[in-house]
């Protein structure tokens, strides 16, 4: 068995491979999951809205809720609050459907581990794991994947497409993030590790808008 230090060493030689691969060489199966046309206009969308809005009296009770819970698996104070932030202000981005910020979490945690420098055996990279033809087609570079801004403000606007296109159907939205499609396994695993971290998906909701986002199946 590898030691964890030797793990993370081919972990990052296998990323870097990766980065300088050229996007052709990166097909798979599970790229057009997040290739379609109407997704990549949603990315683009976040990515040009590159501020959010973040209100101190939620984003204080986001912190006291969610930083402990986070340790663990996130050591380092700086990365774990920069991610806490990101996750916060990107559900909650200004002029956009707001999405559960706990649901996010799930999405991160099954997807990477909180592991930034993650790669999927199908190239995605990330915390959550972005295919890397995105930056290309957004005019970003390829290390953005592992920085936390980026990676989250890409996951978040694929995750709103899916979430329109399948209305509000969180099992079946989760399900073509993953490209998965007529399949529970991935979903029923994010939604499971959602009530892990729900406790504050209803900051900056209004009454009316509880009900938007339901694990439906």
């Amino acid at each position: 068995m590898r030691s964890r230090s030797s793990a993370a060493v081919l972990g990052i030689r296998k990323l870097f491979a990766l980065l300088l691969l050229p996007a052709a060489a990166l097909a798979a199966p599970a790229q057009d999951a997040q290739r379609e046309p109407e997704i990549r206009k949603a990315v683009q969308h976040a990515i040009d809205q590159a501020q959010c809005f973040e209100d101190k009296f939620d984003s204080a009770v986001w912190y006291k809720m969610m930083e402990p819970r986070l340790r663990k698996r996130v050591p380092d104070r700086d990365e774990r609050m920069e991610l806490l932030k990101n996750v916060f202000c990107e559900a909650n981005r200004a002029g956009e459907v707001k999405l559960a910020p706990g649901l996010v979490m799930a999405i991160i945690e099954v997807e990477s581990g909180f592991n930034r420098y993650a790669v999927s055996y199908a190239g995605a990279v990330g915390l959550m794991q972005v295919m890397p033809f995105w930056p290309e087609q957004l005019g970003m570079r390829r290390h953005q994947l592992v920085k936390t801004p980026e990676n989250i403000r890409m996951g978040c606007a694929i995750l709103r497409a899916y979430l329109k296109r399948e209305n509000n159907n969180v099992a079946r939205a989760l399900a073509r993030y993953n490209g998965s499609v007529g399949k529970r396994v991935y979903s029923d695993k994010v939604i499971d590790r959602w009530t892990r971290w729900n406790g504050a998906d209803d900051l900056g909701r209004q009454p009316d808008r509880h009900a938007e986002l339901k694990p439906a199946r």
